[in-house]
């Protein structure tokens, strides 16, 4: 090499006509230990932090003709202090669904249909529920309307209030207080979320900065300190579910915990210091394929203090 260019590199460096290489991403690695035995599932144990935390719940309907993916959690959802867990499912070619489950009995309150996309996030906030629309954007609902749909016999059609907004990514959907997360899933590499302030007409503000999200985030919760994200993809590959410090937008640089879930998690809500799991496997596309790691037809809770205690 000519003695004159490493002071050249160091000269173009500098001025920053040639970039240096960016240091490579170091790998998260996440609990995989099992005990081996029975679970209460079906399938193999994903992981004994798994096991551990989580336990049945609620029976997802009509899996024989969608795919459940969105979850969320509705409050006071009749006016007589009732809650409600809200499932999103699609079906190719037809309308998706919202369903309202009773989570004080598991019991199934009301469906309703909404048109069609992939419905990755539900939520509810500011009298409104917001779901994933077509491509990146979120559709608004009046819950005033949801509500009254809901109660109705059959499956009455809903919809949405004025345009779809279009935002970064709307694969997940996740609020708190007045603040609505909508991220990326990305099947290959970290994805990235923004954070929207709700306006009570249900209009969306996008806040500056973007946080670093783990590869193959499908749904998130949040709390008052964590970020709690579902990431599966593949029937044949366990999932895995990522407790997250909130504060550092850098993943790298954030505290958190993460362990192995069974395959295809989708949604994870918050209802009352209970985390609910949705998964996607039980579905008329997935259950009766031999090669589905984990059939699971049920949501799944675990209690929120179990999984923040990972990351205090």
């Amino acid at each position: 090499m000519s003695r004159y260019r490493p002071v050249l590199i160091s000269l173009l460096l500098t001025t920053g006509v040639l970039t240096a290489a960016a240091p490579a991403q170091a790998a998260i690695t996440c609990d995989t230990a099992t005990t081996g035995g029975a679970t209460f599932y079906d399938g193999p144990s994903a992981s004994r932090k798994y096991d551990a935390r989580f336990s049945n719940s609620a029976s997802i309907p009509n899996l024989s003709t969608h795919t459940p993916q969105g979850a969320g959690t509705w409050y006071n959802w009749d006016g007589s202090g009732k809650n409600l867990l809200l499932v999103a499912s699609y079906r190719a070619g037809a309308d998706s669904q919202i369903y309202g489950i009773d989570p004080a009995t598991g019991s199934t309150v009301g469906v309703v249909a909404v048109a069609e996309s992939h419905v990755g996030g539900i939520a509810v906030s500011q009298g409104w529920a917001f779901v994933s629309g077509a491509g990146s954007s979120i559709r608004k609902y009046s819950l005033t309307a949801l509500r009254d749909a809901m109660k109705a016999a059959g499956t009455p059609y809903l919809t949405q209030v004025g345009t779809a907004r279009d935002v970064a990514a709307a694969s997940f959907i996740g609020t708190y207080g007045d603040s609505l997360f909508a991220g990326s899933f990305n099947e290959t590499g970290r994805g990235t979320m923004y954070e929207y302030k709700i306006a009570a007409d249900g209009t969306l503000t996008t806040l500056s900065g973007a946080w670093e999200i783990p590869t193959k985030t499908q749904g998130l919760t949040v709390t008052a300190n964590h970020f709690i994200y579902s990431t599966s993809y593949g029937r044949t590959n366990r999932s895995n579910l990522y407790v997250v410090k909130r504060g550092q937008k850098d993943l790298d640089a954030a505290a958190l915990s993460c362990f192995r879930a069974p395959s295809m998690t989708e949604g994870i809500t918050e209802y009352n210091g209970t985390a609910y799991l949705v998964y996607e496997s039980a579905s008329h596309l997935y259950g009766s394929d031999p090669n589905t790691l984990n059939v699971i037809p049920r949501m799944h809770k675990a209690s929120i203090s179990s999984l923040t205690s990972l990351v205090p």
